[in-house]
C-alpha cells in the first residue's frame, strides 16, 4: 500500500461456491510488477480527450492456495461510458485473452484495471463479467486494480476485491461489495535501476538522460550506500540523545543486518580488494594473450593454404606449357614421314 494508507483486512467476502467446492476465507495479497504500471500509464495517455478513464484485463500468477496473486501484465480492452450506460468490447477482450495465453501459457486471467479511483454502478458490472464463470476468473475472486493518472499528482494504486449483492438477479447484475486488499509494487535489481534511470529525466525540460558508464553506476550506488549509513547514524544517535523515541522493531531489524556483516579490520578490506584487482588484471591479461595467439593462428593457417593453393596452379600453368612443343613436335615428326613418303613414290 502506499504511506499513510492503511486497514484492517481480516478476511475477502464470500462468492458463490459452486458444487462441491469449498469457499475460502483467506486474506488476499497482491503483487504488482512495474511493467504492468507502465502499460496503464501508456494506455491512459494514448486515451481520447473525452474519455475520463479507460479500462483493460490484467494477466498474472496465481499461487496454489490462492491467497497471492501477482500481476505481470496486461492490455488495452475498448469501452464506451456515459453517464446512462457502458458498453466493453466483449469480442475483442476474448480474442486478445486467448492470443496471450498462447504467448505466455504461465499466466492466467487475474483481473481488470481502470484509471480512476471511483467505484460505481459501472464498475460493479465489469467486475462481475471478469469474476464470472466461464471466461472469469471464477472460483477465485477478481482482482480490480485502480491506478490514478491525474497530471501533478504522484501515482495512487489501489486493489480490490468483491463479492456480489443485490435482492434481485437482475440488481446483482450491477452491484459488488469491494473490499481493499493490500498490494506491494515489487521490482528487482533490473527493474530498479531502470526506474531510477527514467526518475533522472523528470528534471531535465527535455525529458532525456544520459545512460551512466559502470564506474558511474559504482560511484552512485557507494554514494547511496553512503547515505543510507549516514541516516541511519543520525537515527541512532538521535535516540541515544533521546530526541527520537526509540522503536523495538526498527532496532531488531539494524541488529539483524549488522549480525550478517563480516567483522575484519579496514586494512584487510583494502588488501583483499587490491589482490582482487590484480587477479581481475592477470585475468584479462592472459585473455587478451589467448585472444591474439588465436588470431595470430587462424591468420597463419589462412596464409598457408592461400601459398598452396598458388604453387599448384604454377604448377599447372608450368606443365601446359611443356606439353605443347612435345604435342608439336610429334605432329612435326608426323609430317615429316609423310613428306617422306611422298618423296620416296
Amino acid at each position: 500500500m502506499t504511506v499513510g494508507d492503511s486497514f484492517l483486512h481480516l478476511a475477502r467476502p464470500l462468492g458463490p461456491a459452486g458444487v462441491g467446492s469449498q469457499a475460502t476465507t483467506a486474506p488476499l495479497n497482491v503483487i504488482i510488477q512495474p511493467q504492468a504500471i507502465f502499460s496503464i500509464l501508456d494506455h491512459s495517455l494514448r486515451r481520447n480527450a473525452d474519455q475520463e478513464r479507460v479500462i483493460g484485463t490484467l494477466l498474472g500468477t496465481r499461487s496454489e492456495d490462492g491467497q497471492e496473486v501477482e500481476i505481470r501484465n496486461c492490455f488495452a480492452v475498448g469501452h464506451t461510458e456515459t453517464a446512462e450506460q457502458v458498453e466493453v468490447d466483449m469480442d475483442y477482450q476474448k480474442q486478445m485473452l486467448a492470443l496471450h495465453l498462447k504467448a505466455n501459457p504461465r499466466e492466467i486471467l487475474v483481473g481488470w484495471y481502470a484509471t480512476s479511483a471511483e467505484l460505481n454502478t459501472f464498475s460493479a458490472l465489469i467486475q462481475n463479467f471478469y469474476g464470472g464463470q466461464g471466461d472469469g476468473t471464477f472460483p477465485h475472486p477478481a482482482v480490480h486494480l485502480t491506478i490514478s493518472t491525474e497530471a501533478g499528482k504522484d501515482i495512487d494504486a489501489r486493489t480490490y476485491i468483491s463479492a456480489p449483492v443485490g435482492v434481485t438477479a437482475e440488481r446483482a447484475a450491477d452491484s459488488a461489495a469491494f473490499t481493499p486488499v493490500p498490494h506491494e509494487i515489487r521490482y528487482g535489481d533490473a527493474e530498479k535501476s531502470g526506474l531510477e534511470l527514467i526518475a533522472g529525466a523528470q528534471d531535465n525540460t527535455d525529458r532525456t538522460t544520459a545512460i551512466s558508464t559502470d564506474i558511474e553506476s559504482l560511484e552512485k550506488a557507494i554514494e547511496d550506500v553512503l547515505g543510507l549509513l549516514e541516516r541511519v547514524s543520525r537515527y541512532v544517535e538521535s535516540v541515544i540523545d533521546e530526541e527520537t523515541p526509540p522503536s523495538s522493531a526498527l532496532g531488531q531489524f539494524l541488529l539483524n543486518a549488522l549480525a550478517l556483516a563480516p567483522k575484519v579490520n579496514p586494512e584487510d578490506i583494502e588488501r583483499d580488494f587490491n589482490n582482487h584487482i590484480q587477479d581481475v588484471l592477470v585475468v584479462a591479461y592472459l585473455a587478451n594473450t589467448i585472444r591474439t595467439q588465436i588470431d595470430l593462428s587462424n591468420r597463419l593457417a589462412t596464409a598457408a593454404l592461400t601459398m598452396g593453393a598458388g604453387d599448384g596452379l604454377g604448377n599447372a600453368q608450368n606443365g601446359t606449357g611443356t606439353d605443347g612443343p612435345q604435342r608439336s613436335g610429334q605432329r612435326g615428326g608426323r609430317g615429316g614421314r609423310g613428306g617422306g613418303g611422298s618423296g620416296g613414290g
